[in-house]
């Protein structure tokens, strides 16, 4: 079975930095693109970012774009969301997701992880 399981979420300064991190387990690590997506309080979930299976290729929401950095550990079966310059707007619960190659959807995801900027 797929597990997706989110850790790093918590409250920070805005201006501050997070770096969230995703441990796969049950599938071949390799074999999927990942994604994050956050769902602020009385939003739809929205994109932020993405990396392919070789980490060749990587995708910003323009929002985040030259704040945020994913990648990934093949290795390690995780990947991670460095986030800098944080801002209040960026408060949500941040959710991991997989697609397997061939894919065209995120079939697997995450539980969250709640991330607050605040002072």
């Amino acid at each position: 079975q797929v597990q997706l399981v989110e850790s790093g979420g918590r409250l920070v300064q805005p201006g501050g930095s997070l770096r969230l991190s995703c441990a796969a387990s049950g599938l071949t690590f390799n074999n999927y693109d990942m994604g994050w997506f956050r769902q602020a309080p009385g939003k739809e979930r929205e994109f932020v970012a993405a990396i392919t299976w070789s980490g060749g290729s990587i995708y910003y929401a323009d929002s985040v774009k030259g704040r945020f950095s994913i990648s990934r550990d093949n290795a390690k079966n995780s990947v991670y969301l460095q986030m800098n310059s944080l801002k209040p707007e960026d408060t949500a619960v941040y959710y991991c997701a997989g697609r397997r190659l061939g894919s065209q959807s995120y079939d697997n995801w995450g539980q969250g992880t709640q991330v607050t900027v605040s002072s």
